[in-house]
């Protein structure tokens, strides 16, 4: 298993090492050991797993769950492809407002690791994508949050024209509606998850 560093501090990519043969594929596609030595310390346990099936086009998110609390998520593409993004939210944070794209696919295999306070999205490439992630809080609606996928002021370049959005996404407020009201996550609260963890 292959662990490197995104851009934006604290998120990861993981490829894992495949093993073929005539009768097919296996691989190792979840190794908490392996990411608390590429993060530097114990990743948040994953308490619950989400399935999402999106036709070609779809544009799911960006959603963060609000901090303290927050949800880490481990995510991959089980069928299909998608370009997965991910939205450093966390005020203060170096990587701030930025945000990154790897594609998820089921021939590499490879995974996304995001911590607290960040957004995540994703948008379907094949004709339809199967997403399996792994979170570290079940969803409490009442503490989940969006950011515009489309937002300007994250710039995020998606690779369809025109997006199938659920109707939440459409009416979802920007990253500056979001600060003004207080509820994007602090960096240094999304530290101190990490320490007590």
């Amino acid at each position: 298993m292959k662990i490197s560093g995104l851009s934006l501090p604290g998120a990861l990519r993981v490829v894992p090492r495949r093993h073929a043969d005539p009768r097919g594929v296996f691989l190792e596609w979840y190794r908490p050991d392996l990411l608390a030595e590429a993060l530097g310390h114990r990743p948040p346990d994953m308490v619950q797993g989400n399935l999402s099936v999106s036709a070609r086009g779809v544009v799911r998110g960006i959603h963060f769950a609000q901090v303290p609390y927050g949800q880490a998520k481990y995510v991959t593409c089980v069928s299909g492809a998608v370009l997965d993004v991910v939205v450093d939210l966390r005020v203060g944070s170096p990587g701030f407002g930025r945000w990154e794209a790897v594609r998820l696919d089921d021939t590499e295999r490879a995974a996304v690791y995001l911590p607290e306070g960040f957004g995540h999205g994703f948008c379907a490439l094949s004709e339809t994508a199967t997403v399996s992630y792994l979170v570290s809080r079940a969803y409490e609606p009442e503490r989940e949050h969006s950011v515009h996928a489309h937002d300007p002021e994250l710039g995020i370049a998606w690779p369809v024209r025109e997006a199938l959005l659920s109707p939440r996404d459409q009416q979802a407020p920007t990253l500056s509606d979001l600060l003004e009201r207080g509820l994007l996550p602090r960096y240094r609260d999304c530290l101190e998850l990490v320490r007590g963890g």
